[in-house]
């Protein structure tokens, strides 16, 4: 577990390194920062769904996916109680801030995949190519949220740790054709946040989480019965 190890001290690092640049920020430029990160959010979201809408094979589950992911979400009102449990911590809107963080941290290729191949293969590369993204963008959210965006390693290290000790019952399902309706998915999620912290439109992306894990449950579908 060397690579999720050294990922989760990535983003402690850069939420550290991060935090102390923003000690030395006047407001108006954390303000710009803010709208930096959205914006960050908005283009990483899009980038997602253009590189991966051409390569989808069932162009109407992602919309099938939001739907009942969404629907789910908002019965459990998931984004809710993730606001509570930050504000016992934090006043500002670190729930913002962190929830970006953690879909950007735990939802993509690097993080997913990156698991897997360490524990089947000794692979760590995509860990540590996805630990450096991490570094700096845990750098970036940390200088606008502070040092609260640390609470993301903590998500990220359960979330590979967890696919990591599963990988060799899970890997005959991660194909391409599934990463790539969970990138389309995940892609709209993170959009979402960053219109959220622009204040464009409060789509409260946690309350949609649910929606990554209707094509897995689609992909087991199709391989058992067909």
């Amino acid at each position: 577990m060397i690579g999720t190890i050294i990922n989760t001290v990535a983003i402690i690092i850069g939420s550290i390194v991060g935090s102390v640049l923003k000690k030395g920020i006047k407001e108006e430029y954390q303000s710009a920062l803010f709208t930096a990160m959205g914006f960050a959010a908005v283009a990483l979201g899009i980038n997602a769904v253009v590189q991966n809408m051409p390569n989808s094979n069932y162009p109407v589950l992602f919309i099938v996916s939001l739907s009942i992911g969404g629907l789910v979400g908002t019965i459990i009102n998931i984004d809710a109680k993730f606001q509570q449990m930050v504000s016992r911590f934090s006043k500002s809107d670190l729930s913002k801030g962190l929830s970006t963080a953690i879909l950007l941290f735990c939802i993509g290729t690097l993080s997913i995949l990156g698991p897997v191949e360490s524990a089947l293969n000794q692979n760590h590369t995509y860990l540590f190519t996805n630990a450096t993204l991490d570094l700096v963008t845990s750098m970036a959210l940390a200088a606008t949220y502070g040092i609260g965006i640390a609470f993301a390693a903590l998500v990220l290290f359960i979330w590979q740790s967890s696919i990591y000790l599963s990988a060799q019952y899970i890997e005959p399902f991660l194909t391409d054709a599934l990463m790539t309706e969970v990138s389309i998915v995940g892609g709209i999620l993170i959009l979402s946040s960053g219109l959220s912290i622009l204040g464009i439109k409060d789509s409260k992306a946690l309350n949609m989480l649910p929606a990554l894990f209707i094509p897995v449950l689609w992909f087991i579908g199709l391989a058992l019965f067909t």
